[in-house]
């Protein structure tokens, strides 16, 4: 069996926390801008540390498994 808890957990994360798809924190005009599209050094640093403290908690506190076959 494998577990594809992980890969699902970090690839759904990755597309969510993408900055400037959903939203971006810091924006260009305001804190939080949503669909801009667009992206800043700042705010790729700001969504991967929010990722990595996300991907954390889901793969190492909470212990999320998926296992198939």
């Amino acid at each position: 069996m494998a577990d594809w808890g992980p890969v699902i957990i970090a690839t759904v994360l990755f597309v969510l926390l993408t900055p400037g798809l959903l939203f971006q924190l810091p924006g260009r005009n305001r804190v939080v801008e949503f669909a801009s599209l667009h992206t800043s050094g700042l705010s790729i640093l700001i969504h991967s540390i929010i990722y990595f403290g996300l991907v954390t908690i889901f793969l190492v506190a909470i212990g999320v498994h998926i296992y198939t076959g």
